[in-house]
């Protein structure tokens, strides 16, 4: 199996701290630059497998820098360069407490609150008589918290609002962009025979600026059905195809694995992380419509290295 990155512990020029997420690893430089390195870890149901995935955290921060420059015109977002396959240098922020999840369609957690007999998630109304992978009338945005460890939690816009996570100006433009990013997501999906079904983002703060962070519109953030056979699909009440971590969620349920206390994550052996990767390596094809050039393995750590101390020096 080849090499997968999944740990970091770089010390850059002007390193003042480093925050170790479930995928990526950030490195503050002088609270001005953020460097994120996407390692090629995978997490589901907030807990990161035991084996990485090869050329995951490449098609993670390769899509995400690509949708980033095709929304910069709605908002301003922290992105700066990606001076290695695997890393995005930006402008540090102070992020939100919330992210922004918004759902054009029910399925994912949505259809499972709904199947229960749930009506309402995260405040938001959803119409009687809806069955699983419908477009909902309108999309909807149903934020959760921002956990540090553990799960994010279901939130409403009046918690967020009263509890002062966020301020009601701030959270109205969160809104906003959210909304005006997501169309736009779903216009370049569409070009490519694909529906944005549902995605989340996080925004942060700097010099008073709303700033649009993290990663956008990839497998990992967001799920894509394919728009051929989607309307045929849903007539019959079958699955749709869809390019998404879902099948890993999917493979992990069908193993008696969904994240609570007691449950032990199933083996995964080379040939399924093998399928894994490839499947990654797909959903960047099919998503941005470029072909998937894959950097070199031999030595990750010191490449990243190099790459982003040559850039930091340059600035």
């Amino acid at each position: 199996m080849s090499k997968a990155l999944t740990r970091t512990d770089f010390n850059f020029p002007g390193q003042k701290s480093v925050y170790h997420g479930k995928v990526r690893d950030v490195y503050n430089i002088d609270d001005e630059y953020l460097v994120m390195v996407v390692s090629d870890r995978i997490s589901a149901f907030d807990v990161v497998l035991p084996k990485g995935i090869p050329y995951k955290g490449q098609v993670l921060n390769q899509i995400a820098a690509k949708f980033l420059d095709a929304t910069s015109d709605i908002v301003p977002n922290w992105k700066v360069e990606t001076p290695d396959p695997n890393v995005t240098v930006g402008i540090h922020c102070e992020p939100f407490k919330v992210e922004m999840v918004i759902r054009g369609y029910l399925t994912g957690h949505a259809w499972r609150e709904y199947r229960s007999g749930k009506r309402m998630l995260c405040g938001v109304p959803m119409p009687d008589g809806m069955v699983e992978s419908q477009k909902f009338p309108e999309p909807i945005i149903t934020p959760t918290t921002k956990a540090s460890e553990g799960h994010d939690e279901d939130i409403t816009r009046e918690e967020i609002i009263d509890q002062g996570i966020v301020s009601k100006e701030d959270y109205e433009m969160l809104e906003k962009y959210t909304r005006e990013v997501y169309r736009r997501g779903t216009v370049i999906a569409a070009e490519k025979g694909l529906i944005l079904v549902d995605t989340k983002y996080e925004f942060g703060k700097n010099d008073d600026r709303i700033f649009l962070i993290d990663e956008i519109h990839t497998p990992d953030s967001s799920r894509y059905f394919y728009a051929e056979g989607y309307e045929e699909r849903l007539a019959r009440g079958e699955n749709q195809r869809q390019l998404s971590k879902e099948f890993v969620r999917q493979w992990l349920i069908e193993n008696g694995f969904q994240g609570h206390e007691g449950q032990v994550v199933p083996e995964m052996d080379d040939a399924f992380v093998q399928s894994i990767s490839e499947r990654y390596i797909e959903l960047y094809e099919k998503i941005t419509g470029d072909q998937f050039v894959k950097s070199d393995l031999s030595n990750i750590q010191e490449r990243i290295e190099k790459n982003v101390q040559n850039f930091l020096n340059d600035l």
